[in-house]
């Protein structure tokens, strides 16, 4: 049986290699990176359609830099305006606009087949299949 450490870093090797693959299929089929997606999907689903930087940072693990230059791109694709707090100035939100939200509509349809493709190609070497398994089983298990 291999170290603990050993079979972590393969569930890490996994993980990496289906992020990327759906990553490079984003960008391909829809001209979106994954953060962008991400950032699109939370905003979508959440109350009034908008976040504040600080908490769309914390949902992505970005830090407040990160956030800010991934909402810049998205503005300059008129996917988000942003907007000022009302009860504290300091305060902006990110509010995904009607474009914003159909760019991540569009991409929606498509991800789950993007995610499929890559654990179907993780999965085909067999050091990978149990890991990949497991990830089927817990996604499945989540969105039941």
């Amino acid at each position: 049986m291999p170290p603990k450490s050993v079979v972590w870093q393969q569930v890490r090797n996994v993980f990496e290699s289906v992020e990327n693959q759906v990553a490079k299929a984003l960008q391909r089929e829809h001209g979106l990176g994954l953060t962008e997606y991400r950032a699109l999907q939370l905003l979508a689903m959440a109350p009034d359609s908008e976040l504040r930087m600080q908490e769309l940072a914390n949902r992505l693990g970005l830090n407040q830099s990160s956030v800010t230059r991934l909402v810049e791109r998205m503005e300059r694709n008129q996917y988000t305006i942003r907007d000022m707090c009302p009860d504290d100035k300091r305060g902006v939100y990110t509010v995904i606009t009607s474009r914003g939200r159909q760019i991540q509509e569009e991409a929606g349809k498509d991800y789950d087949a993007f995610l499929e493709a890559a654990l179907d190609e993780a999965g085909s070497q067999p050091a990978n299949s149990d890991i990949v398994a497991c990830l089927r089983q817990m996604i499945q298990k989540a969105a039941a």
